[in-house]
């Protein structure tokens, strides 16, 4: 049958040299990054902007986004738990009964990595000078929306951010979380739906809408929290402040904000702007 159950196991590792391993979800952020660095410098290349500037964009958004990433699970996610351990919040390391070991930075948030992108582009563009904030966040849209795709595939392979059980044979069996039930595979309806929210994107900014300041990352905004609003109801809770506000996942209260942000983007007159 088509719709049928999926045993799902991989190994976290691609390979490994010694005690050194390259972990799936690692490469899926090399990938990420380095995809959105050939496409931004597509845009600029073809925009007659100087590639010094994509190099300084590239170390920004490489900081800013990862930074963004692991404080927003602390802070959206997993304050109980980090509030008395201070010293793992910014090191690869967890506490155990024999000390630390290394665990790699396993707690990343979508939402903290937007905020922290906005930020590292805020201060970026004090270098950019000849083009509006707008300007950048419009095109720097398309790089991050395919992004955004091959991180859930990593959360895929690392059988995290799980969907709810589907209650049918149909879906996918994390065997490496000792489960024995299908789930719904949310990582992947996520990275599908992103992968077509790039493709649109793409094909927007290849019209006049890349001349309306702000559309680009409005209809981002839209798109991708809209999404992220809608799968969360197939999605396991990932915990955060959802006792004191309920109704919504902790997920969906963070998208709500971006979701009416983008919608204001896209729908408000802009006046004719040189950028």
């Amino acid at each position: 049958m088509l719709l049928a159950k999926i045993d799902w196991a991989p190994s976290e590792t691609l390979f490994k040299i010694g005690s050194f391993g390259v972990h799936y979800y690692s490469l899926m952020f090399v990938i990420a990054f380095g995809l959105g660095y050939y496409l931004m410098k597509k845009i600029f290349e073809k925009e007659k902007i100087p590639l010094e500037y994509l190099e300084s964009l590239f170390v920004y958004m490489v900081i800013s986004i990862l930074l963004g990433a692991r404080l927003g699970d602390v802070f959206f996610y997993s304050w109980d738990y980090y509030q008395d351990h201070f010293i793992e919040i910014l090191l690869p390391i967890r506490e155990t009964s024999d000390g630390y070991s290394f665990t790699g930075f396993r707690g990343l948030a979508s939402h903290g990595a937007v905020i922290g992108a906005l930020i590292g582009l805020y201060f970026y563009k004090r270098k950019l000078k000849q083009k509006s904030l707008l300007w950048l966040l419009d095109r720097i849209t398309v790089p991050v929306a395919l992004g955004a795709a091959f991180v859930r595939l990593g959360n895929f392979f690392n059988s995290e951010i799980v969907g709810k059980y589907t209650g049918t044979n149909f879906g996918v069996v994390f065997l490496n979380n000792r489960e024995t039930l299908p789930r719904h595979p949310a990582q992947l309806y996520e990275a599908i739906c992103y992968l077509i929210l790039f493709f649109l994107l793409r094909a927007a900014f290849k019209t006049t809408k890349k001349d309306k300041p702000g559309y680009l990352i409005g209809f981002f905004f839209t798109g991708m929290f809209t999404i992220r609003f809608l799968i969360e109801f197939i999605k396991e809770s990932q915990g955060g402040f959802e006792e004191i506000m309920p109704f919504f996942s902790t997920g969906q209260w963070l998208s709500i904000p971006l979701v009416l942000l983008g919608l204001f983007l896209v729908l408000r007159k802009n006046k004719a702007t040189t950028a």
